[in-house]
């Protein structure tokens, strides 16, 4: 079935994901919201996005749905390695021994750039905790498990690939699971990144990258706002190599490398 998604249509999806997670969908990516939302016209049997449309404004779980779908993003275990190189090499050797390391991943999609990280601060550090984030609750459910396609391995360096990863067998063949003990000090949450995540804690480190871009300035502001105040003075905030602050409020922040910034008040 060929069913078209028109211009006000489009605008309206536009309004509802960025009044819900604040990210300002292009117009380009009209034909990505039509193809992922067929789908669910097919599944209620719908014959236009209008009538999609007045589902999901009274049907709060299809709601999520939509949602779920639209903001479903690329992701893969040690992206931007120079973040990982300047964690181990800066910020972990001057880590004082014997407290404990929070890390919070804030934008974690399926859980590989927080596997990653508790592969590295396994490695290095005997206290530790990381928790991940994300407004897509189906993402969440998948990086609580820990179980991804065996070719995702690849980016991982062979001497943590060897520790940390396990091959799947029967049901799971051609994936592999993360190594239990690592999830055991993990936890995954439903969370957004337009309001004040005050449940989380206080962290050393804080990931908020590969998500900016989706955002205009003042939602990129709000945004930085929430997740600062989740940062320990003294402690380091990623973004990726990508995305930039310009025409940002960061005078809590002064920068130490490319796209890395520690809060100094």
């Amino acid at each position: 079935m060929n069913i078209l998604l028109n211009d006000n249509e489009f605008i309206t999806f536009q309004k509802i994901i960025f009044n819900e997670v604040g990210i300002d969908l292009q117009d380009s990516k009209k034909l990505l919201v039509q193809s992922r939302l067929l789908k669910r016209l097919l599944h209620f049997n719908l014959k236009s996005y209008v009538e999609y449309l007045r589902l999901v404004q009274i049907n709060h779980q299809e709601r999520i749905e939509m949602i779920n779908l639209i903001t479903t993003n690329e992701t893969y275990f040690f992206r931007e390695i120079n973040h990982f190189e300047y964690l181990k090499n800066s910020i972990l050797p001057k880590h004082q021994i014997g407290t404990n390391f929070r890390f919070w991943s804030a934008a974690a999609s399926v859980g590989a750039e927080a596997y990653s990280i508790a592969m590295l601060l396994d490695s290095y550090l005997s206290k530790w905790e990381i928790v991940g984030s994300d407004i897509n609750t189906d993402v969440i459910k998948k990086a609580r498990v820990g179980l991804y396609p065996e070719r995702w391995v690849d980016k991982i360096p062979l001497d943590l690939r060897k520790r940390y990863c396990l091959k799947g067998k029967g049901r799971n063949e051609g994936q592999f699971l993360v190594e239990r003990r690592l999830i055991e000090r993990m936890r995954f949450e439903v969370g957004n990144l337009l309001q004040y995540n005050n449940g989380v804690g206080m962290f050393d480190v804080i990931f908020l990258r590969n998500v900016l871009i989706y955002f205009d300035d003042d939602t990129k502001q709000l945004v930085i706002d929430n997740v600062l105040r989740n940062l320990k003075v003294g402690g380091y905030f990623f973004i990726s190599l990508t995305e930039n602050l310009n025409m940002l409020n960061i005078s809590s922040l002064e920068s130490v490398s490319t796209s890395v910034y520690k809060k100094i008040k």
